[in-house]
């Protein structure tokens, strides 16, 4: 375990390459927002996890270990974060308008994961992607394409 979470955060030490760098704070600052919604709900099930870990799996292609090692460091700076702006500014530095827009697919893919969505959930949703400027019409497409992954 401790040699996964190593290989997680030697992407951050002054000597990594660039761009083992920029996938890494990319995999940290979408695993975090992830996870922020799968806590936005009271009641966090095993389905709202495996639809984090599903979404990371195919968003980055990591195998089972890494996503782990990747669920541990994102929720843990999930809990120590002061605000949701230093990931969201890191994505929309580093990605383009459909690839956020894919990321707050995954986003809509959590919180409908449980089968209910409540208030406190479409308020995060709402604030995160505004945090990521994407437009309205962009929004509802990704929750209508989340919803309609969760009735097939």
């Amino acid at each position: 375990m401790f040699t996964t979470l190593k290989s997680f955060l030697e992407p951050l030490l002054p000597q990594a390459a660039p761009r083992a760098a920029f996938e890494h704070t990319l995999q940290v600052a979408t695993a975090v927002l992830l996870v922020e919604v799968m806590r936005s709900d009271a009641h966090i099930g095993l389905s709202e996890r495996a639809s984090v870990i599903v979404a990371l799996r195919d968003r980055f292609a990591l195998n089972a270990d890494e996503v782990e090692a990747l669920m541990v460091v994102a929720d843990q700076t999930a809990r120590e974060a002061h605000d949701l702006h230093t990931f969201t500014s890191r994505l929309n530095d580093q990605l383009e308008p459909e690839q956020k827009a894919r990321i707050v697919e995954y986003m809509w893919q959590v919180a409908y994961a449980d089968g209910r969505l409540d208030a406190h959930e479409q308020h995060v949703m709402r604030k995160l992607a505004d945090l990521l400027y994407i437009p309205h019409g962009d929004y509802i497409a990704a929750k209508m394409r989340a919803r309609e992954a969760m009735t097939s």
